[in-house]
Parts: structure tokens; C-alpha cells; sequence
């Protein structure tokens, strides 16, 4: 086959439709976003987003009027990604795994995520930015209550412990301190909950 046919018999490259394009620039700008303000906390500026993001500071503005909006949105997809793992969590309890072990094991992942993205959550409590999203906090309480009434009826779970300790045990827990010390830490707070020995 020569050049001139294969050339003829090639198809056209389709151009990115303008919604998928879109979708795109969101994924990039929250990306450096939740990249610039961990480097530089509150102080990250629109400018240094964009360029981090490569699009125009026209189009971070279109998607994300200002920076508490975009503080916000890198929030609200954390606390996605944390109702995700919550729910895989519960499906392995449902097919046959202790209800304690995914829960021990989710702590820790929760807390090594929220000590990776302390500076984020810094900017957010200065700048007032606080995620909405209902679904979100509808998806996550309701698989971890579910996991809580596993354990419980397993018998590893006190039975007056709550999702609102849960969030409180996360809320509280020293995600600035390095993760040696966030280990001791769980050591000492987890038996309030279970009924596991040290």
C-alpha cells in the first residue's frame, strides 16, 4: 500500500467536543489547585493555579468564580473519594470481611488523606469554604453507620459509639504531626471504641 492510500483511507481526528473539553480543564485546574495550595496553603494564588493548571486564568474564573469556590470543589472531591472508600468498605463486609478490620483500616486511610491535604483544609477554614454536598455526606453516614451496626453486633464495637465519633475521632486527630505520632495516637484513642485490648 502506498503513502497516497493509506493517507486516503485514514479517518479524520474529531475535535474534542466543547463539554468534554470542559470536563477536562475541571480536572486539571482542581489537580493543581489541591497541588498549589498544599505547597503554598492559603497564599496560592488564581494566577499560579492557572499557569500549574496550564489554561487561561479566563477559563479557571469560568469554571470557579473565586478562589473560596475552587477551595470548595478540591474539598468537596476529597470527602468523594472518602465516601467511595467508605462504601467499598462496607460491600467487603457484606461479602464475608470483619466489619472491625475495614473500619480500623479505613481510619488510618482517612487520617494519612486528611494529613496529606492539611494545607487544603487550612485554606478552607480561613477562607469559609465548606463543602455542600448533601449526597455526599448522605453516602458517607449511611455505608459507615452500617459498618458501626456490623461491628457492634460482631461484638468489637462499643454499642453507643456513633458516626458523629467517627467524624469527631478524624476531626481531632493530630494530621499535622508526623506519621509515627499519628500512629501512637490511634494506639491510644481506638480502644475507647472497640473492645479490643491494646
Amino acid at each position: 500500500m502506498n503513502l497516497r492510500s493509506r493517507s486516503c483511507n485514514a479517518q479524520p481526528r474529531r475535535p474534542m467536543s466543547p463539554r468534554a473539553d470542559a470536563v477536562r480543564n475541571r480536572t486539571k485546574i482542581l489537580d493543581a489547585a489541591r497541588e498549589q495550595i498544599t505547597l503554598h496553603g492559603p497564599d496560592a494564588g488564581m494566577d499560579e493555579i492557572a499557569a500549574a493548571a496550564g489554561v487561561a486564568v479566563g477559563t479557571l474564573y469560568r469554571h470557579f468564580p473565586n478562589k473560596t469556590d475552587l477551595v470548595s470543589a478540591v474539598l468537596t472531591e476529597h470527602l468523594d473519594r472518602v465516601a467511595d472508600d467508605i462504601e467499598a468498605a462496607r460491600e467487603r463486609t457484606a461479602g464475608g470481611a470483619k466489619a472491625m478490620d475495614e473500619i480500623l483500616g479505613l481510619v488510618e486511610r482517612v487520617l494519612e488523606a486528611s494529613a496529606t491535604d492539611h494545607a487544603v483544609k487550612a485554606a478552607a477554614r480561613l477562607l469559609g469554604a465548606y463543602p455542600t454536598d448533601e449526597l455526599v455526606e448522605d453516602r458517607t453516614g449511611t455505608a459507615l453507620a452500617e459498618l458501626i451496626q456490623a461491628a457492634q453486633a460482631d461484638g468489637e464495637l462499643h454499642d453507643d459509639v456513633t458516626v458523629q465519633d467517627f467524624y469527631l475521632l478524624i476531626n481531632t486527630a493530630p494530621t499535622d504531626q508526623p506519621p509515627a505520632v499519628r500512629s501512637r495516637w490511634l494506639t491510644l484513642v481506638l480502644p475507647g471504641l472497640t473492645t479490643r485490648g491494646r
